[in-house]
């Protein structure tokens, strides 16, 4: 499954502090579209299905579905704040190729 930086853990933690909300994970989530034939998704969850594969880095909980699990099998969340780009980005070694946006993959 996908592993978080240490900055992308950092940046996670923060932005869940700021939802005031109990039990919120990070879900990451691979769906079909976009302009390369898959997407990523992510969103903060508060249900997780027992299916569902978690992993945890400190107060940072990950969660992805089976089948996302897969596609995501040995890539990467990070997070990187400069001038020229802010934002997370995910770098998957199984993508064959990528769109100029960075979102969509195939």
């Amino acid at each position: 499954m996908i592993a978080l930086t240490d900055q992308a853990t950092v940046k996670v933690a923060e932005l869940i502090g700021a939802e005031d909300e109990d039990g919120l994970a990070l879900r990451v989530a691979v769906r079909p579209g976009g302009c390369s034939g898959f997407s990523y998704e992510m969103f903060f969850d508060s249900e997780i299905a027992e299916d569902d594969v978690v992993q945890e880095y400190g107060d940072v909980r990950l969660v992805c579905d089976g089948s996302s699990a897969e596609m995501l099998k040995g890539a990467s969340l990070d997070y990187t704040e400069s001038i020229q780009e802010t934002g997370f980005k995910i770098n998957n070694p199984n993508a064959e190729r990528t769109c100029g946006c960075g979102s969509s993959f195939s």
